[in-house]
């Protein structure tokens, strides 16, 4: 019982799917770096970003796996359904994105905050 608590323990601390510990399971000292130069509210803005271009990729992914759909029920080929079915599938991918997505955002993260850190003027 004791070596699963150990295990889940790091999981929990590490709530973020922007985390210095995320780069293939290693940490990201590059990142950590980084991160001491940009500020906490350019940090915020670079996750919501990059959470929003992840949602974005997913909606499109999400619209051509339903575009083919036919038949009766939610996905049916009725008037109404493609409206509902855009909506449905835009809520499913900023669902997934907020959950943690498929990695998109992690790396687009990664990449804003690299480069801002190589713009920000040391004083």
């Amino acid at each position: 019982m004791m070596q699963a608590s150990m295990i889940n323990a790091p999981r929990a601390a590490t709530s973020s799917a922007f985390s210095v510990e995320s780069r293939n399971g290693r940490p990201d000292f590059e990142l950590a770096a980084a991160l001491q130069k940009v500020p906490p509210q350019q940090q915020a803005k670079a996750q919501k970003t990059a959470t929003d271009f992840e949602a974005m990729f997913l909606n499109s992914m999400f619209s051509q796996m339903t575009s083919g759909l036919k038949g009766e029920g939610p996905f049916g080929d009725t008037p109404g359904t493609g409206v509902w079915r855009s909506m449905l599938t835009e809520q499913y991918s900023k669902n997934f994105a907020k959950a943690g997505g498929v990695g998109v955002a992690t790396e687009v993260y990664r990449t804003l905050i690299m480069q801002q850190a190589k713009t920000v003027r040391t004083a």
